[in-house]
């Protein structure tokens, strides 16, 4: 039996509940549109639920180069213990880290707080067109078909969905089609962090440490790992090329990966994430059986990175798995194209600019095969500023793009795919669709990029005044 269509009309719809998408819904309702969030999965946050640290929220200065809704968050994570707070592996740049379990509460009060209809076990598969206007999306779950009717729809979907579907261009992976490796990450509990920073502090040449000339600041490794040491963190890259690795690897102990990267999730729980699984096979994330091919392999990876921990490195003998990603870590998809676009250069220089609405600091990474990984940091240990026209698909008059899925090239992308930067071009977006409502614009695109400076500033924002 066909499913009846029901209608519903709101002023900006969100599509896609993982962070940038949190971060847009928020923003919208605080700016006075009445607002929908919809994600296909069953919890809101997206790779905030991994583990993964906050990314391009810090730079390695230590200065925040993101606010408003990020810190709104932070905030709120902080009341229920959630906040493990800033951490750095003294490689290129501090980090944020939060309780993967708390942060869900989190986000959860933050949507409620602002009034956000969330709408989860959702997908858009439709969109309906009106010349260079989105009308309407089609959405579908368990329960009815959904005719989803919108002043502005914003897509945070990570793949640029709803603007592909209605007809922006986009690019995808480099010149020769090359995509960044699939992973999966994963929490173990138990760990004792005074010997594994001791190993630490004792065996520098497993490091990856001082890879900018900010961060090395003329020491040497020892130094950085005595630095490790002394912050009493366990934020720590183990680098493929170091002897603990590269003999793992050799022996059969460990698959090759450029990297096993560990930071703090809890201290109660003695936990820490773990960021190490790869699969390198230029696998496009919307490709759903080639991604869900691949869950086996990561999943075996992570028992034999868990083993590894456990056999060679101290403080991880009595430690076990304590949890693992809800979904498979897709890096790279469609990179929608914008009336700007965010560039390698951009990133590299640190450069700021009067039409920006975000910040990022994180290095350009991108992930290879097997031992491969290009990590190049912003200069001087600062961040640079996204373009507004990265956030405006080009042919499109009433929607927006935010996070992985931002108008960008490869090396731009390799830097603003994280989190921090998501959460900062969510707040972006959603404060633009709130405005121009409010103002009776049609196109976004007449919103006067000052006037969305000087708001977002006033709620917090960090749009100047960092290296």
């Amino acid at each position: 039996m066909a499913q009846k269509v029901k209608l519903l009309n709101y002023d900006v719809a969100v599509i896609g509940g993982g962070t940038a998408g949190m971060a847009a819904a928020v923003a919208a309702s605080k700016n006075g549109a009445k607002t929908i969030l919809v994600e296909a999965g069953p919890m809101l946050g997206g790779e905030l639920h991994t583990g993964m640290s906050v990314n391009g929220a810090l730079n390695a200065r230590g200065e925040y180069v993101v606010g408003g809704v990020a810190t709104e968050l932070f905030d709120e994570c902080r009341k229920i213990g959630g906040f493990i707070g800033p951490v750095h592996d003294y490689r290129l740049i501090c980090y944020v880290v939060l309780d993967p379990e708390l942060v869900k509460i989190a986000i959860a009060r933050l949507i409620d707080r602002y009034g956000v209809t969330p709408l989860l076990y959702s997908l858009v598969d439709q969109v309906v067109m009106d010349g260079d206007r989105v009308e309407s999306v089609g959405v579908v779950n368990k329960q009815e078909r959904i005719l989803l009717k919108a002043k502005y729809f914003i897509d945070c979907s990570g793949d640029g969905d709803v603007a592909a579907m209605a007809g922006a261009p986009f690019e995808l992976g480099d010149r020769d089609g090359r995509l960044q490796p699939l992973s999966i990450m994963f929490r173990m509990s138990g760990v004792e962090n005074g010997p594994l920073l001791s190993f630490v502090r004792s065996h520098p040449g497993n490091l990856a440490v001082g890879e900018s000339d900010y961060v090395r600041a003329g020491r040497t490794d020892a130094e950085l790992a005595e630095a490790i040491y002394r912050q009493g963190e366990p934020a720590v890259f183990f680098k493929a090329g170091g002897p603990l690795m590269r003999n793992a690897i050799q022996a059969g102990d460990l698959f090759p990966t450029a990297l096993i990267m560990l930071y703090p999730t809890s201290h109660a729980r003695r936990e820490v994430c773990v960021n190490a699984t790869r699969v390198a096979e230029n696998i496009d994330g919307v490709q759903v059986g080639r991604v869900s091919g691949v869950l086996p392999r990561l999943l075996d990876q992570v028992l034999t990175a868990a083993g590894f921990l456990q056999k060679h490195v101290p403080g991880f003998e009595h430690a076990s798995i304590a949890g693992i990603a809800p979904r498979v870590g897709i890096r790279e998809t469609r990179r929608i194209l914008g009336e700007a676009i965010l560039t390698g250069e951009d990133v590299r220089s640190g450069r700021k600019r009067e039409d920006g609405v975000a910040k990022g600091c994180h290095h350009i990474d991108i992930h290879g095969e097997d031992v491969e990984q290009v990590r190049i940091p912003v200069d001087n240990g600062g961040s640079y500023d996204i373009p507004w026209g990265s956030l405006l698909p080009r042919m499109l008059a009433n929607v927006y793009v935010a996070g992985r899925c931002l108008s960008s090239d490869r090396e731009g992308h390799g830097s603003a795919r994280n989190m921090g930067n998501c959460l900062a071009m969510g707040h972006a977006v959603g404060a633009a669709a709130g405005l121009s409502i409010a103002a009776g614009m049609k196109d976004i695109r007449e919103l006067p990029v000052q006037r969305l400076r000087a708001v977002l500033k006033e709620q917090g924002a960090v749009l100047d005044g960092v290296y």
